[in-house]
């Protein structure tokens, strides 16, 4: 593991990372989800692809990685690109998982991996509607002690710049940017995913021009089991932009 410290908008954050097979040509750097860290990635990955360089990173404020400021999902790709030239990574192959989906898909790769992606809005349902609601209305009153009674799961317990973070960008929908992206894309989804449904993949895939669907059987955290046959898709994929 080594750390890295990125000023940023008068800011120091220190970035983790780890970087697996060293010597190889090709970059592929993977994005851990909301609330979770590099060590997932790397204990899920790290035993195959072995012709690819491998870099784990710790999105800011998570893992190893300090922040202490209000970010967007825009902030997050800028940062990851600073750490990105810092130690010569190229953006031949960035994998996301959810959360990190966004921000890979920000970074613009040759090869997009999205692995339950966020970025497709979803309207949520009307009993968590309700609950946001009741917080309004008990925040006028100045009952914040109860936060963490209706604050998402992926919300308890942040420091103050991380829940406003989380704020920014829980909701966001990011449409015109997937319809945007150029380059080639490969869709893993659990078909069980209830955080980032299938219908949000299906979505995805119709907005991606060159992109692929794979569906596995799982929840969020399909790939878990699935690294074998998600990185032999992911250097099929690759493959596939040498032909031209």
């Amino acid at each position: 593991m080594a750390i890295k410290s990125i000023q940023y908008n008068q800011h120091t954050i220190n970035m983790s990372y780890e970087i697996v097979n060293p010597a190889a040509k090709v970059d592929l750097i993977l994005l851990h989800g909301w609330g979770s860290n590099k060590n997932l990635m790397k204990q899920v990955f790290s035993q195959h692809m072995s012709h690819f360089r491998h870099i784990y990173i710790d999105l800011p404020g998570f893992g190893g990685s300090t922040c202490n400021l209000t970010l967007q999902t825009a902030d997050y790709a800028r940062i990851v690109e600073l750490l990105m030239v810092h130690i010569n990574a190229q953006k031949d192959i960035i994998l996301g998982h959810s959360f990190g989906g966004k921000v890979a898909l920000l970074l613009e790769p040759k090869v997009l991996v999205l692995v339950a992606s966020a970025g497709i809005y979803v309207t949520k349902s009307l009993r968590v509607q309700a609950k946001i609601a009741l917080f309004k209305l008990l925040k006028i009153f100045g009952f914040t002690t109860l936060k963490n009674l209706f604050v998402a799961e992926d919300a308890k317990n942040l420091s103050e710049p991380m829940y406003q973070t989380f704020k920014n960008v829980v909701n966001e929908d990011f449409k015109d940017t997937f319809a945007s992206y150029g380059g080639k894309a490969l869709l893993c989804w659990g078909e069980k995913d209830t955080a980032t449904p299938l219908s949000s993949a299906k979505k995805i895939n119709s907005l991606i021009k060159d992109s692929t669907l794979k569906v596995y059987e799982g929840d969020h955290y399909f790939f878990m089991n699935q690294a074998k046959d998600i990185s032999e898709n992911i250097e099929a994929t690759f493959l596939k932009t040498l032909e031209h």
